[in-house]
């Protein structure tokens, strides 16, 4: 098993990017299409992450007012549970902590519930009381 990430850099990384989300968000979560792709796709740095060269799953991240927010972390159902998603984190917090803007910015996210342990592992904390978004349970988790 070959587990790699990469920072998206060609249109057809994009595509497969957008077709993970699709199947985690929209098909399998129920969010609406019009809540998931967003004005900040432009400006953000997305990631892609192959399991043995298949594209399973990707993550973002921008800067926002309120500092790095890291977003859109989306792993296919029947690869769960194999280290995509701390793949993920790692490479997206290295490239937050890689980009001299971003690095010294407070790092922050919107945790789906059954995502929050993921986040814990990385040293995230909940900060506020559970709230929903787009009809899921979330908390919103920050690094210290």
């Amino acid at each position: 098993m070959t587990l790699q990430v990469e920072k998206i850099t060609r249109d057809d990384q994009l595509t497969a990017a957008y077709s993970i989300r699709k199947e985690v968000f929209v098909d399998e979560q129920k969010v609406d299409p019009d809540k998931e792709y967003d004005e900040f796709e432009n400006v953000s740095k997305h990631f892609i992450a192959y399991l043995d060269d298949e594209p399973v799953g990707t993550a973002r991240w921008r800067i926002t007012p309120n500092g790095v927010k890291m977003e859109r972390f989306a792993v296919l159902k029947k690869v769960r549970g194999r280290g995509v998603g701390q793949a993920l984190v790692k490479a997206v917090l290295e490239d937050v902590e890689s980009n001299p803007e971003a690095a010294t910015l407070k790092k922050y996210l919107h945790a789906q519930l059954s995502a929050v342990p993921l986040y814990l592992k990385f040293g995230f904390e909940k900060v506020g009381d559970i709230f929903e978004e787009c009809n899921i349970m979330h908390y919103k988790m920050q690094l210290p």
